[in-house]
């Protein structure tokens, strides 16, 4: 398509000079002429009347001029409509997370998400922080969010927020008529815990080695809310992030056991491979993370 033969047509016929559409365009008088000239060979019609003081334009001119007026109005608005497909976040996003993130925290970045870019198609992939991990390193999932640590040296880890952990009880567990407690009245219990490979499992293991406690008996769910249940019907203690806790607590199903000067803190994570770094549904995901 002569575009830019157009564009001088166009010009040159609401400024009627050919000196002025040259300085207008910025391109050379000969280059004006030529642009016509290539227009009236293509139509096979005279497009102005030459005179040494007057350019007029013909009845097949008036015709060319109403209809180059829409083109270029056309490939005008095609070029903004290109250019916002190749800006805009579109596609489809695949996010891996950990239970606790993708049970509890991830819903509320999803709805922002889906708020801030509606033609990205979401895709969310739950497993625990080994399986995430694998996911990241493998590409079957374009970003992950973890709670647990990783020394895979194939992806990039990051952390976005900070999570406190609470040991919760059925609330009539001895434990809890004692008020606060030491983290010796820990001593001897059984315990409710993810499976291993779960970053929850990871941190519990750690408090339980790095106190040098004694576990009773231990069962192992691999499902929050199944882990939830069985510590309201008494089954043991267990330690989990506030956010997978805060309705039970809040509505009088689960107690929380306050150890005296401890507290259980943690960093959740996103991870990703290099090589997703710079895709823009990524990008804008990670851009919300660092912003939470």
């Amino acid at each position: 398509m002569q575009y830019d033969s157009l564009k001088t047509f166009v010009t040159l016929c609401e400024v009627g000079n050919f000196t002025k559409t040259s300085e207008m365009l910025h391109i050379s008088q000969p280059s004006v002429s030529l642009h016509i000239k290539n227009l009236e060979k293509e139509f096979q019609t005279e497009l102005f009347v030459r005179s040494p003081k007057l350019v007029q334009i013909t009845p097949t001119g008036e015709i060319l001029y109403k209809r180059a007026k829409q083109i270029i109005a056309i490939y005008e608005q095609a070029k903004e409509d290109i250019l916002e497909h190749h800006n805009s976040v579109q596609g489809e996003l695949i996010i891996g997370a950990s239970f606790t993130i993708g049970e509890y925290i991830l819903p509320s970045l999803l709805a922002k998400l889906q708020k801030d870019f509606p033609a990205l198609e979401l895709q969310v992939i739950i497993g625990n922080t080994h399986e995430i991990v694998e996911s990241v390193r493998s590409l079957h999932v374009d970003i992950g969010l973890i709670e647990g640590q990783t020394n895979d040296t194939e992806v990039s880890v990051h952390p976005f927020m900070e999570d406190q952990l609470f040991i919760i009880s059925s609330n009539d567990h001895p434990l809890v008529s004692k008020g606060t407690l030491s983290i010796a009245d820990l001593q001897n219990q059984a315990w409710v815990s993810r499976e291993q490979g779960s970053g929850t499992r990871e941190y519990l293991n750690h408090v339980i080695r790095s106190n040098g406690l004694t576990v009773k008996s231990l069962i192992t769910i691999s499902s929050n809310q199944g882990i939830k249940e069985s510590v309201i019907q008494g089954m043991g203690l267990s330690l989990l992030s506030h956010s997978v806790i805060e309705r039970e607590v809040k509505n009088g199903d689960l107690s929380v056991i306050p150890l005296k000067d401890k507290s259980f803190t943690r960093t959740l994570s996103y991870v990703f491979s290099p090589i997703m770094k710079h895709k823009r549904s990524v990008e804008n995901f990670i851009n919300m993370l660092e912003k939470k």
